[in-house]
């Protein structure tokens, strides 16, 4: 295969229908450049909210109200980084030092908490904006990440037919446990709603965190999401995974008395 075209049943077909028609690259090799820098967005995407999302959450690890939970919130902050680095190693394909870019950023810095944080991007790293806000507690904590564990399935669900092969079969290795941790969070939160206090205290934090987590999808009109789309990098449009994870996510908040 070459950047411009690939062999398919005899003919030689341009490689952007062959992507635009679902087709898959599998290595580095037959990459070409702005299909590289998309793709290596895309990774840079993940691996920086993976790392942030678990630098964030170790706190939550000694606010943690008994042994169960404690282990709960160990696993998450652990698998995190195992799920970073998965995708990491995929982008040392492409030259990326993993070394140095452990090292890069401050993965548990936030800004503070009424802040109002760009969607596009802040600072160095590549982030979702949602990981810029810092948890007060072990009830914000687990209310955050039940919805954004929400977030990540919808999410991971629609990159794992990423055109990229080696990818989409990392994303299908990572959901099963990503979804774990969004059942964990459910089960904590399950657990606290018996508690009046508690109640109030999380859907105080459920008002905070539904918008910030809606932003993670992007805009609703994106032009970068239709090249993203001919290249088979994207597939449902920000509105549409947005409107399904909104539509779970006030489903399972309604059973707990939280919606």
């Amino acid at each position: 295969m070459t950047n411009e075209a690939v062999i398919q049943d005899d003919e030689i077909m341009p490689l952007a229908d062959y992507l635009e028609q679902g087709g898959k690259l599998t290595s580095p090799d037959n990459v070409p450049a702005r299909y590289r820098g998309e793709l290596l967005r895309l990774m840079s995407s993940f691996v920086d909210s993976e790392l942030a999302g678990s630098a964030g959450f170790a706190d939550a690890i000694n606010w943690a109200p008994g042994l169960k939970e404690r282990a709960a919130a160990s696993r998450i902050t652990l698998e995190k980084v195992g799920h970073a680095e998965r995708v990491l190693d995929l982008m040392s394909d492409f030259g990326t030092d993993k070394a140095l870019y452990n090292k890069a950023h401050s993965w548990a810095a936030r800004l503070p908490r009424e802040s109002h944080v760009d969607p596009k991007r802040q600072g160095g790293d590549m982030r979702l904006s949602v990981f810029h806000y810092p948890l007060e507690n072990w009830t914000d904590a687990v209310v955050m990440n039940a919805l954004m564990g929400l977030a990540t399935v919808h999410q991971l669900e629609e990159q794992c037919r990423i055109s990229y092969q080696p990818l989409g079969e990392a994303f299908r290795e990572i959901l099963p446990r990503e979804k774990q941790h969004m059942e964990m969070a459910l089960e904590g939160l399950e657990g606290l709603v018996g508690d009046a206090g508690a109640k109030e205290q999380a859907r105080a934090s459920v008002d905070y965190w539904m918008p910030r987590v809606a932003e993670t999808f992007g805009p609703a009109r994106s032009a970068r999401f239709e090249r993203l789309k001919a290249m088979g990098l994207r597939h449902a449009d920000n509105e549409t995974l947005r409107t399904a994870w909104k539509a779970d996510a006030e489903a399972r908040l309604s059973e707990l008395g939280l919606a």
